[in-house]
């Protein structure tokens, strides 16, 4: 696997091989990596001659500094994991490639889907979110971007950006590997303690309960009995929604035909956990 710090570099490769017709595929994260990621290297590398990860902890999504400084770093292991898995390239900046000296962040018109949900609670998240994943492709120019579905709210905010972009750029959405017991895989989940590690399954049985019980009508005692679930199991729950899954406006009542999606954020101990189930 062959590694890049510089985006000069990096651009003058691919633009080299673009030149050769080679189809690039690019799968964007922010390291500890685990199986989840892997399986987007993976797909990616079924569909391409090429496949690019990046590893950039992103400064501008986090609204908590907090939760910056106690983000995972496991580059070591990282590296480790896509050689293993083939991954022909790695681009390892420092935010000097990816916010260079005079650089001027734009505002990205997303609409309500930064005023909901994750956008609600993390105030400038998105906007952050938008910023990396701009200038990462600017440098990259894949012709697949590989994203996993249980950011699904980024999924659709990236999208959005694209469009605002007008970037030519294929967008595959990758579904959520989970361990055997059904918790999502998540960087996270490293700072979870063994027991918060079991009772974090909850979030994701809240969920699975929403899509058995779900019916048309009225949705918000539904919620509310899934956020008391949560509740009763020690987490400090900021939102479990049920909301349209092609748009994710918030479902109040269903007529029983439009696709759902079911998502739910919440704190197990002090890590904040997201999840989400769709509902056809």
């Amino acid at each position: 696997m062959r590694i890049f710090r510089k985006s000069d570099d990096l651009m003058e490769f691919l633009r080299l091989n673009h030149v050769d017709g080679l189809k690039l595929g690019f799968v964007p994260t922010m390291g500890a990596l685990h199986a989840g990621h892997i399986s987007l290297v993976s797909r990616s590398m079924e569909q391409n001659e090429l496949t690019i990860c990046s590893i950039f902890v992103n400064p501008t999504q986090f609204n908590n500094p907090e939760d910056l400084a106690k983000y995972p770093v496991t580059i070591e292991k990282d590296i480790d994991m896509l050689e293993a898995s083939g991954c022909q390239l790695l681009f390892l900046p420092d935010p000097s490639q990816i916010y260079p000296a005079g650089y001027q962040a734009r505002h990205y018109d997303l609409g309500y889907l930064e005023t909901i949900l994750e956008g609600k609670y993390r105030p400038g998240h998105f906007q952050g979110v938008c910023q990396v994943v701009d200038r990462l492709l600017s440098i990259v120019n894949p012709d697949i971007l590989y994203l996993g579905r249980k950011d699904y709210q980024q999924c659709m905010v990236i999208a959005r950006m694209l469009t605002l972009t007008g970037r030519n750029i294929t967008l595959d959405f990758v579904e959520t590997m989970r361990e055997p017991n059904g918790l999502a895989m998540s960087s996270r989940n490293v700072r979870l303690n063994e027991s918060d590690r079991v009772r974090a399954i909850q979030i994701y049985r809240s969920l699975q309960w929403l899509k058995k019980n779900v019916k048309p009508g009225n949705l918000s005692p539904l919620k509310a009995e899934a956020v008391q679930q949560l509740t009763d199991h020690g987490f400090e729950v900021d939102y479990v929604e049920i909301a349209s899954a092609e748009s994710l406006s918030i479902t109040e009542v269903w007529d029983g035909r439009e696709p759902l999606v079911a998502l739910a954020a919440a704190f197990c101990g002090p890590v904040r956990l997201i999840d989400n189930v769709t509902i056809s």
